[in-house]
């Protein structure tokens, strides 16, 4: 986007990573200059549907807040195991992703963070201008999620470990004390 380029088409296949597991960004072959004239016949659809923004999805001008739409379906699906809008046809999924509200990522899978589902949520608005208008802004917010999720995950779960220098009877007694102490809690 920095560049001036619109993705037009970013879905899991277009994403890949090469071997420092850097994320990259493939197949531009939708993609357009943001200050061209858009050639697209009006009523023409580009993209793949199960990832297209509403406005896509109508035939209407897009903007960076699209592609940020389609990262949105992504990670949507990267932490519920699907993505949000299905249905038997193209057009019908399309229309889903118009008209019906965005199953919340929570009801799928309960474990998911409050604040990882805010980002999946505004990513995922209807309205491209409630959305992030930047990929660097959901970047910030993501990682802010993630570190919340962290601190929250490590403080929960991790206990000292067990000083094994007196060998496995001192491990099953600190195991024992610590199943005696979260029945008491």
């Amino acid at each position: 986007h920095s560049q001036g380029v619109l993705h037009r088409d970013i879905k899991p296949a277009n994403v890949l990573l090469d071997k420092s597991s850097r994320v990259v960004l493939t197949d531009f072959g939708i993609a357009r200059i943001v200050s061209e004239t858009q050639f697209t016949v009006t009523g023409t659809l580009v993209g793949t549907p199960a990832y297209m923004s509403p406005e896509q999805g109508k035939g209407l001008q897009i903007s960076t807040p699209s592609d940020i739409y389609s990262l949105g379906i992504i990670l949507y699906e990267m932490v519920t195991g699907k993505v949000p809008f299905d249905a038997d046809t193209p057009l019908a999924v399309i229309h889903k992703h118009i008209n019906e509200p965005l199953p919340a990522p929570r009801t799928l899978r309960e474990d998911i963070p409050g604040a990882l589902e805010n980002v999946i949520l505004k990513a995922l608005a209807k309205e491209a201008d409630e959305r992030y208008q930047t990929a660097g802004e959901m970047l910030t917010a993501a990682e802010e999620a993630f570190r919340d999720f962290e601190e929250i995950t490590q403080s929960d779960t991790l206990v000292e470990a067990p000083d094994l220098a007196g060998g496995a009877a001192d491990l099953g007694q600190s195991i024992a004390s610590k199943e005696t102490a979260a029945m008491e809690y």
